[in-house]
């Protein structure tokens, strides 16, 4: 391809179409030197969008990571259309986010509106969140960091702090329906439903099927959709699970908002806390060794306690001391932060039932190959998840809501 086709139409690039796109773009060849030899990889996880890393072979300094929208999802193949322009909502996102918490978000480099692409910082020095936690690694600094990056993402794009106008403005800018649809049917609909796309092992069937079958959980989840669909606070990311979370020991980075939208404040932390307990649930079996095993899942609870605090005193530092405290006096303030706790709870719930019964689940629970303790951990998370949004609504404080996750056990294998 022509380096004018390159610049003014749109197709998916390759590991071997992506050098020439780097050398050809004026914002990226600044990155690398004229006589650099760039290798390119594609790392894409399969869900949704190309992924390329490309470094100078002889300085792997040197470096960049590129994301492109297909006009599809990936996972599902062009069965399944995706607008593109989703890469732009993404990139404004980013740039957000580095405004508000530079030192939790991957500097943006370059976004390219033909080719519905971003170039952002390569975290070379930093694994995916999840799969450290599947092999036991734990993050000390974590829970503060993302409490941190909630309060500050959360607390500076809501009402609280922007002015009418701007916050109006912001709504219309981050609209981004076909991404909310995928949440709303993967999240909050199809799990609690006969439907081909969902994906459970079929070891854990009974207890999907009653779950599908009562009606008292299926009016929680309903009232947690409405609230999703309904209610925009603030922006939120949309997609804030631990595989879009990059770490080591000392640092964390928040990247892939595509799925950035303005919706409930709750959505953003309640799917850290669930994907938390996720790994909670798995390491019911993953770590066979008890006291290694408690160890473990102890610094898990820790962690989520953690978080909330940090969150809970950092939105104080970024939104509640300075607000006018006619309009929001200590009162409002102290129920508003009772309802962003209990839809934490159980948007949290339906993202653990999500992940065990729908479409894309987490590799804390379906990358376990043995048939009996991957059931075992899956029906664990499942009651997990459904203990929060049976509750979600009656629970007053973080220490609450983890004791009640420790209560939980697995219903597999099934007892007569």
């Amino acid at each position: 391809m022509s380096q004018q086709d390159m610049s003014t139409h749109y197709f998916p690039l390759d590991t071997a179409t992506v050098v020439g796109y780097v050398r050809q773009t004026p914002e990226l060849k600044a990155l690398f030197n004229d006589s650099d030899d760039i290798e390119a990889v594609e790392v894409g996880d399969g869900n949704l969008n190309l992924v390329f890393k490309l470094w100078a072979r002889a300085d792997r300094r040197r470096t960049v990571v590129l994301k492109q929208a297909l006009p599809y999802l990936r996972l599902v193949g062009e069965s399944w259309p995706l607008p593109v322009d989703r890469a732009r909502i993404e990139a404004q996102a980013l740039e957000m986010e580095y405004r508000l918490v530079p030192q939790h978000t991957p500097r943006l480099y370059y976004f390219d509106p033909v080719m519905y692409l971003t170039a952002m910082q390569n975290l070379d020095a930093h694994i995916i969140m999840r799969n450290g936690l599947i092999k036991g690694i734990k993050y000390p600094q974590f829970a503060d960091h993302i409490g941190l990056f909630l309060a500050r993402t959360l607390g500076c794009t809501s009402d609280l702090v922007l002015n009418s106008r701007t916050k109006k403005a912001s709504v219309v800018r981050f609209t981004n329906p076909e991404l909310c649809k995928i949440t709303e049917d993967l999240v909050f609909t199809e799990p609690y439903r006969r439907t081909e796309r969902n994906m459970y092992h079929k070891e854990i069937e009974p207890q999907v099927l009653a779950l599908q079958a009562d009606d008292g959980l299926r009016n929680q989840v309903a009232r947690l959709r409405d609230t999703f669909m309904t209610q925009a606070q603030a922006l939120i990311h949309g997609d804030l699970h631990t595989g879009s979370i990059m770490v080591n020991q000392t640092e964390t980075y928040v990247i892939d908002p595509e799925f950035a939208t303005y919706g409930p404040i709750g959505f953003d932390v309640g799917a850290v806390i669930g994907n938390l307990l996720l790994s909670y649930a798995s390491h019911e079996v993953r770590t066979v060794d008890p006291l290694q095993r408690a160890d473990f899942r102890n610094y898990l609870m820790d962690t989520i306690i953690g978080l909330w605090r940090a969150f809970e005193r950092e939105f104080q530092r970024a939104v509640w001391d300075h607000v006018d405290r006619i309009n929001m006096p200590k009162g409002f303030q102290e129920n508003y932060m009772l309802r962003v706790f209990q839809d934490s709870a159980g948007m949290g719930g339906c993202k653990m039932v999500r992940r065990v019964i729908g479409l894309a689940g987490a590799a804390d629970i379906r990358g376990i190959e043995d048939v009996t303790q991957r059931s075992i951990a899956a029906s664990l998370a499942l009651n997990i998840g459904q203990a929060l949004i049976m509750n979600y609504n009656r629970l007053g404080n973080i220490e609450a809501l983890v004791d009640m996750a420790i209560s939980c056990k697995p219903a597999y294998p099934w007892r007569a």
